[in-house]
Parts: C-alpha cells; sequence; structure tokens
C-alpha cells in the first residue's frame, strides 16, 4: 500500500470516491492518500474528480514528513502508515545543530 501527498487549489473532499482505502484531509486544498494504485492512477482519479482549471499536484511519499499545524490526527494517521525518515528513529536528525546556530 502507498500513501500519496496531494495538493489542490480546490478543496478535495475526504469521501471523493476513488482507486484509494482512504484521503485524509490534511488542511484546505492538502490531502494524503493511502492506495494501491500508481501515481498515475491516484493522480488522474483526483483530477477527474476536480473543476477542469483546478491546480494539482500528487507525490509519493516513501517517509514519514515533518509537519506541523495540520488537521488533528495527521501526524498519527501518517505515521502509522509510513516509515520514520532515515535517522528519525535513533535521534540523528533531530535539527538540534541547526537551532544553535550550527552549520
Amino acid at each position: 500500500m502507498s500513501v500519496y501527498l496531494a495538493w489542490s487549489s480546490s478543496p478535495i473532499a475526504q469521501g471523493v470516491a476513488g482507486p484509494w482505502v482512504e484521503v485524509r484531509s490534511l488542511a484546505p486544498g492538502l490531502a494524503a492518500l493511502e492506495s494501491d494504485a500508481s501515481l498515475s492512477r491516484v493522480y488522474h482519479e483526483l483530477k477527474w474528480s476536480l473543476p477542469e482549471d483546478t491546480a494539482l499536484m500528487v507525490a509519493t511519499l516513501h517517509d514519514r514528513p515533518k509537519l506541523k499545524g495540520l488537521s488533528p490526527g495527521s501526524t498519527t494517521w501518517l505515521r502509522d502508515r509510513l516509515p520514520a525518515a532515515t535517522g528519525e528513529a535513533t535521534g540523528e536528525a533531530t535539527g538540534e545543530h541547526e537551532r544553535e546556530g550550527g552549520q
């Protein structure tokens, strides 16, 4: 099962029909989709569900993204479906160096 991140200039309805198990609204116009379908199929099904002049971007997520301020439950939903990014499980990518002004 893959997780896709979709951004659209129009709202993406949480219950929109398509080749996915679930659509999770993360923010206005931003959604995560869980699907066995290919990137192309997910993109086209979303495109056909939106008004014709709507901007759309769909990408496959391979690791948990860093995020803040999205809809409640978004972090848990993504954590349940995606592995930690390289270095995240051991705390190597905490950003402490950057926060302290390091290069």
